[in-house]
């Protein structure tokens, strides 16, 4: 699927202007109030804020167009980078969350005035709000330009940036949520088991969303085909030409987000001249490149089909 890189550039300088705010008024009132929750919140948007540049240089990465030395172009670089994001978070979010929290739960903490913490926290939920409406909003014009549902676009789609930005964002709210749990806890009970357990699960969750990204870019690296909707939809295109009698193998790669290379053995007609042959292949790309913005790359191999 054929993702706008200057819409996903927009998502994260969204997203990354939204994190560095936030970080920064976490940090301080997780001093003040001595909350290792609100701690691990400014340790999450400090990390997400890392992430938000990693997915910058992501996006300008896998745009950069090809060269004698990387003829495919260079958009497997987006997914290298995106890798390096989904580490940050998991290193410097969940690592610090946890064992930060595991530490308050064993030792105990004493927590003073939390008043600045809970202003914290409603702001942070609102700008994180924002940010999340700018990533909803670019999946759902997606999905509705591919004519599927939002979730199946999160899935099958090849845009890590985008996906990234949305994972944080979900994550990022609920982890407000756990934070000011964990704090009304601690404040009605006396306890600081509450902030350490909260600040344990925020570990948990950015541990799970780190896992998940760090999968999705590990299977494109790898060599991931294109969705099986996109396969079918290129198959029928190929069948459809007149001069094909049946395809013998289709293989797909994404080679960047939203580029997809297409490789195809193809049974021509045995009526078929060599020079009804190469216009054919030409007319099949042609028509693959229309009706799939994301084909960049087509190579089509003339070969039998076995029969016994």
């Amino acid at each position: 699927m054929d993702e706008k890189p200057g819409e996903s550039l927009t998502t994260v300088l969204v997203a990354g202007a939204a994190n560095l705010t936030i970080a920064l008024a976490k940090l301080v009132a997780g001093v003040v109030g001595g909350s290792a929750a609100m701690l691990s919140e400014a340790a999450h948007s400090a990390a997400d804020t890392v992430t938000e540049l990693l997915l910058l240089v992501s996006v300008r990465r896998s745009g950069r167009p090809a060269d004698r030395r990387h003829p495919f172009g260079h958009g497997k670089a987006g997914f290298v980078w995106a890798m390096m994001a989904a580490v940050a978070t998991l290193v410097g979010g969940a690592g610090f969350a946890i064992t930060h929290g595991l530490h308050e739960i064993a030792h105990g903490e004493r927590l003073s005035n939390l008043t600045l913490s809970y202003v914290v926290l409603a702001v942070s939920f609102v700008l994180e709000s924002v940010s999340l409406a700018r990533s909803l909003s670019q999946l759902r014009a997606e999905a509705a330009r591919y004519d599927v549902t939002p979730i199946r676009l999160v899935r099958v789609t090849s845009d890590t940036a985008l996906k990234a930005v949305l994972f944080e964002d979900v994550a990022a709210l609920a982890g407000l949520l756990i934070a000011a749990g964990g704090l009304l806890g601690s404040h009605l009970t006396g306890s600081a088991l509450w902030d350490g357990a909260a600040s344990v699960a925020i570990g948990l969750l950015l541990l799970a969303i780190a896992l998940s990204l760090i999968q999705a870019n590990l299977s494109l690296l790898i060599g991931q085909a294109a969705p099986q909707q996109l396969e079918t939809g290129i198959r029928a295109v190929l069948v459809t030409q007149p001069e094909v009698e049946n395809v013998v193998e289709l293989l797909t790669m994404m080679i960047g987000p939203g580029a997809v290379l297409v490789a195809a053995k193809i049974d021509f007609r045995d009526e078929a001249s060599a020079a009804g042959v190469e216009i054919a292949c030409d007319e099949v790309d042609r028509r693959l490149r229309e009706s799939f913005p994301g084909v960049k790359q087509v190579f089509l191999d003339p070969t039998p089909t076995r029969r016994r």
